[in-house]
């Protein structure tokens, strides 16, 4: 198994399918789990689980919220993120 941790920013809060509630803008950290496959004459590996990891809902608690995404739908979020307008812009 091996883990791979990238961090991703919204400029805008954002929403996809996967999450309860519109997110705030800013930054997150988003990690990806792999399993090797065996039996290859070559390394390669398959994507198990994505999750995205959200600001805790409590500050007393400081627990934070994981949730299991579609890397795809990150990626759309994200590829929309850029192409939306500012608040308070006009286009």
């Amino acid at each position: 198994m091996r883990v791979n941790r990238k961090t991703v920013t919204f400029e805008r809060p954002f929403r996809f399918s996967g999450l309860d509630a519109e997110q705030p803008a800013g930054t997150y950290l988003v990690v990806t789990e792999e399993e090797q496959i065996p039996g290859l004459s070559f390394e390669a590996w398959r994507r198990v689980e994505t999750s995205l990891r959200l600001p805790c809902l409590e500050k007393k608690t400081g627990m934070e919220q994981v949730v299991v995404i579609n890397p795809h739908d990150l990626e759309v979020a994200l590829a929309v993120d850029l192409c939306r307008p500012a608040p308070g812009t006009s286009v």
